[in-house]
């Protein structure tokens, strides 16, 4: 019951932020005092806005709903990754599309409150005096908004804490070449301080992400670069086609190496939301399009994404009586989303790997290396597609630390069908089509889905990435929900969500603002409404 309860807190603290322009005022608490000591007008800043990523950030209400409301009860669930084994809302909720404003708002709110003022302040105090902080700050605000970016669609970003109060949106269209140029900016700042005698960064000692070194931030740069680009690639193929070409080119590199990845850092007094929500209020299960492909493809990451079911379950008569056991004991099994089940049941399913002091990884090289794969089969570089996949996939098992590569590389099994544990009806045939064997003679199409899927599986755990890819392309797979309940049927069943409407607060106490925003989407401001990026078609 303590998420839920969080959950209550949650609906009071978004009702209260309605107006964005009260949102463009600095929630922290940090006073001017705070700042003057030891740096701390850098470190403290920097701190929030890197915690604010993954949103392990504690304004002062707990740090673990917010998370819970803002990405485990959407991307984590709509990426088919993830699932909550309890009947909230009374089985009907974000699961089957009666989407909850009260959660799907907490994204927007927080970011706006608390990070994005942060962002300001240091972009504000470092152009100048600290330009290495500058171009990290750069770099962190293009990872935050993405993010928000792409659940939404059009953001307020080149407007934020502007002195007229003029909070303009950008189309999605516009906010991402504005995310490139600011990337680039960054990059070429921080060259500048590269192979500095006797030079440390001032950011160095406040780095949760990396390792402090510059060098480590311009790959991270060119690696978003490459994420982004990609992103467009059948928005605006030639646009996109020229970004990737030139962070490609960049001497100073990319992502390469399985050890070279983004993590929020768990030392010290930062935990994992995700694995509070796990391990301690056990409520983050395996989906089911994730069992479908894991057990299918006999993959050996599953044993270090999940857990086994432990344990049998016996199912009692009316009269509490065992009358049939179900065997689960060392299975890994999932949930499938929107069933409306009205039951806990499910807790005897696979739970989630990650606890407190789990990293919570934000990009990894292996996520590269499937980029790369994409590039090339669109002819953008002279990589061989085959090549660069085959790699992601070493990567991704050299991160994990599980065996067998080799082996699963020339693999053929296929995704496996979805029997639900408990209601038969439930049960659905597997979607995915491809196995994890490189196939030179398929067509294009049928190696974007390989390369999707394996990137899927190697994105793991961090579900706003692969929401996002996986609505670009399509792939994997997913299994759709058994019951829609969106609003108006705005939502298609085989298409499934696109987007999360915009907060109703924005609407209710700043309708100016919202109108300007629905403006921007070109669309309706609904679940159902594609973004930018998500034309329909892959090539």
């Amino acid at each position: 019951m303590r998420g839920l309860i969080y959950m209550i807190m949650g609906l009071m603290f978004v009702s209260c932020t309605g107006r964005f322009r009260d949102l463009n005022t600095d929630n922290t608490g940090i006073t001017d005092e705070d700042m003057q000591v030891d740096l701390n007008h850098l470190g403290i800043p920097l701190n929030v806005i890197q915690q604010g990523i993954y949103f392990n950030y504690d304004y002062g209400k707990g740090k673990n709903w917010p998370y819970q409301l803002m990405q485990n009860l959407s991307a984590d669930m709509f990426s088919g990754y993830m699932h909550d084994y309890k009947p909230l809302n009374g089985g009907s909720h974000n699961s089957d599309y009666n989407l909850q404003d009260g959660w799907n708002g907490t994204l927007w709110e927080n970011t706006y409150a608390y990070i994005m003022p942060q962002i300001k302040r240091l972009e504000d105090s470092t152009r100048l005096k600290y330009p290495a902080v500058y171009a990290v700050t750069e770099i962190l605000k293009v990872e935050v908004m993405h993010r928000v970016s792409d659940y939404y669609g059009p953001v307020i970003y080149t407007s934020f804490g502007n002195k007229k109060m003029i909070y303009l949106p950008d189309s999605q269209q516009d906010v991402y070449y504005r995310f490139l140029d600011d990337l680039k900016t960054a990059v070429g700042i921080l060259e500048n301080h590269v192979n500095l005698a006797g030079y440390t960064p001032e950011f160095s000692r406040f780095d949760l992400l990396l390792d402090g070194k510059v060098e480590s931030w311009i790959r991270f740069a060119n690696s978003l670069r490459l994420r982004l680009a990609i992103r467009m690639a059948m928005a605006d193929p030639d646009r996109a086609r020229q970004e990737f070409v030139d962070a490609f080119a960049d001497p100073h590199g990319f992502f390469e190496e399985p050890t070279q990845q983004v993590a929020v850092t768990t030392d010290n007094e930062y935990t994992n939301p995700l694995g509070e929500i796990n391990r301690v209020w056990g409520e983050v299960y395996m989906n089911a399009s994730m069992e479908s492909i894991l057990n299918g493809f006999d993959d050996p990451r599953r044993e270090a994404f999940f857990e086994p079911c432990p344990d049998d379950v016996l199912l009692q008569d009316r009269e509490g009586r065992d009358s049939v056991r179900i065997p689960l004991k060392g299975q890994y099994r999932g949930i499938r989303q929107g069933t409306m089940f009205a039951h806990t049941l499910y807790s005897a399913l696979s739970k989630i790997y990650v606890n407190v002091r789990t990293k919570p990884i934000l990009m990894t090289a292996a996520e590269v290396w499937f980029l790369r794969a994409e590039a090339a089969l669109r002819g953008w570089t002279t990589e061989d597609p085959g090549i660069c996949y085959e790699q992601g996939i070493r990567c991704s098992f050299s991160q994990w630390q599980v065996p067998d590569v080799e082996t699963y590389l020339q693999s053929d099994c296929r995704a496996a069908d979805f029997e639900d544990a408990f209601t038969p009806g439930n049960n659905i045939k597997a979607r995915c089509l491809v196995t994890p064997r490189w196939d030179d003679a398929a067509s294009d199409e049928m190696k974007l889905e390989r390369i999707i899927t394996q990137k899927w599986l190697a994105v793991f755990p961090e579900g706003c990435e692969a929401w996002a890819e996986q609505r670009r392309t399509g792939y994997p797979r997913l299994f759709p929900v058994r019951y829609n309940n969106s609003r108006n049927g705005c939502v298609d069943t085989e298409k499934m969500i696109r987007r999360l409407n915009y907060p109703s607060s924005i609407l209710d106490n700043d309708n100016g603002q919202y109108e300007m925003l629905v403006d921007a989407l070109g669309g309706p401001d609904h679940a159902g409404t594609p973004l930018w990026w998500d034309t329909g078609r892959n090539f």
